[in-house]
């Protein structure tokens, strides 16, 4: 797949079938727009590409409100590849981008991707004040040399697949739910620091993340997971808050991999959540900690072997 960051430098030498979309999470709803996409691509010989953004469009116009999002942009170009796109266009979001008319950002794809047909979910809109809505869109394309197809929306029962849904469910703990509409499980990747070894006091060693970009953190709680490090991939435990048995403390990430010895400090390692075990809550002493924790690893074999 080819990356492209500046449309200015663009020279594919074929037309291309086109989507655009901040694509959080790339969930079902997302897939099926773009497995749509692909096929329509091969069927006429021309090119599959994605116009995306980084920083997602709501970091920059909102940046008051919560800003997390499902995955980072190295996240979403490893699963675009793997589904077999062609091109995939990262563009920096601006606050001048987002003064862009409808028609002059069509314009721009029309004349550097040589977009012949452009695929869109049924709630779509694009440029300065959201303008370039589907109708819009529709009647500029007999003009401008380019055919508009609209995907209509998946469901996970009575509710539409969303990316701020899927964000709504992690917020709250619901990590089942979620990995239901991303079709996969929500993951987190970060690095193995330091912490005060406290795990390790308790027989339960755990590895201290600190997180890559502002990715979507589950409600505190413990989670059964699988930690992914080096080339491994392990069960686990992980718990997400500020350790209240001990004392407030600022809140953590801590990973315990099932029937694993040795170090990581230093070490990536990417956690997916699988399901919700408990709430985060305070324990009288050391022992019921201990004791809760087991039961805790207990139940994520059971869920996870």
């Amino acid at each position: 797949m080819r990356v492209i960051r500046n449309l200015d430098q663009v020279k594919l030498g074929q037309p291309t079938v086109v989507t655009i979309g901040a694509f959080d999470g790339l969930h079902l709803g997302h897939q099926e727009l773009l497995a749509k996409l692909v096929g329509q691509a091969r069927r006429t010989q021309r090119l599959s590409a994605v116009v995306t953004f980084d920083p997602m469009p709501r970091e920059v116009l909102a940046p008051e409100s919560n800003t997390t999002c499902l995955m980072t942009i190295e996240e979403k170009v490893e699963l675009l590849e793997s589904w077999g796109l062609d091109v995939a266009v990262i563009l920096p979001f601006t606050a001048e981008l987002s003064k862009t008319s409808a028609r002059d950002f069509v314009q721009l794809l029309c004349s550097h991707l040589q977009m012949a047909e452009l695929w869109v979910g049924w709630d779509f809109a694009l440029g300065r004040g959201r303008a370039g809505n589907v109708a819009t869109l529709q009647k500029l394309g007999p003009g401008m040399g380019f055919r508009v197809h609209v995907v209509e929306p998946v469901h996970d029962g009575d509710v539409v697949i969303s990316s701020t849904e899927i964000r709504r469910l992690i917020g709250a703990g619901r990590v089942r739910e979620a990995a239901e509409m991303l079709g996969r499980y929500h993951m987190l990747k970060g690095q193995v620091i330091r912490g005060d070894g406290r795990g390790m006091q308790l027989g339960y060693p755990t590895a201290n993340l600190e997180l890559h970009g502002h990715c979507a953190i589950p409600a505190h709680g413990v989670y059964a997971v699988y930690a992914s490090f080096g080339d491994r991939k392990r069960p686990g435990v992980a718990n997400i808050g500020v350790r209240p048995t001990f004392g407030p403390s600022e809140p953590t990430i801590e990973v315990h991999a099932l029937d694993f010895q040795g170090q990581l400090y230093g070490e990536e390692v990417l956690v997916e959540f699988v399901e919700r075990l408990r709430s985060e809550r305070r324990f009288v002493d050391k022992e019921a900690l201990c004791a809760q924790i087991e039961e805790d690893v207990a139940r994520a074999r059971e869920i996870l072997l």
